[in-house]
């Protein structure tokens, strides 16, 4: 039996997720088997902030993500120059167990 790779692959986009989500803030959590990946809208001067989208990952996934993030990164600070983060972060959410910020 020969194992056969797939050519390609065909990824379907509907026109409602095309338009995307606006998310300006990402609460990141994991497990021993997965990470969740929340992406939140904040307002300026709005005390409560609500998820727009939740995505789980296997840690293989995750790191797949970072890897893909990371060379993209690049890629766009050789275009268009250094990404510049704000010191200190304008905020941050509180921490309540295995929580980051991206």
């Amino acid at each position: 039996m020969k194992n056969e790779q797939p050519t390609g692959i065909q990824i379907e986009l509907s026109e409602d997720i095309a338009l995307g989500i606006y998310s300006n803030l990402a609460v990141i959590a994991h497990s021993t088997s997965e990470f969740v990946l929340d992406f939140v809208r904040m307002m300026p001067g709005i005390p409560k902030a609500k998820v727009q989208s939740r995505i789980i990952l296997t840690p293989e996934h995750a790191k797949r993500l970072q890897v893909a993030l990371s060379d993209n990164i690049k890629k766009f600070e050789a275009q268009h120059g250094e990404i510049r983060l704000s010191s200190p972060p304008s905020f941050m959410p509180p921490i309540l167990g295995p929580i980051g910020e991206a």
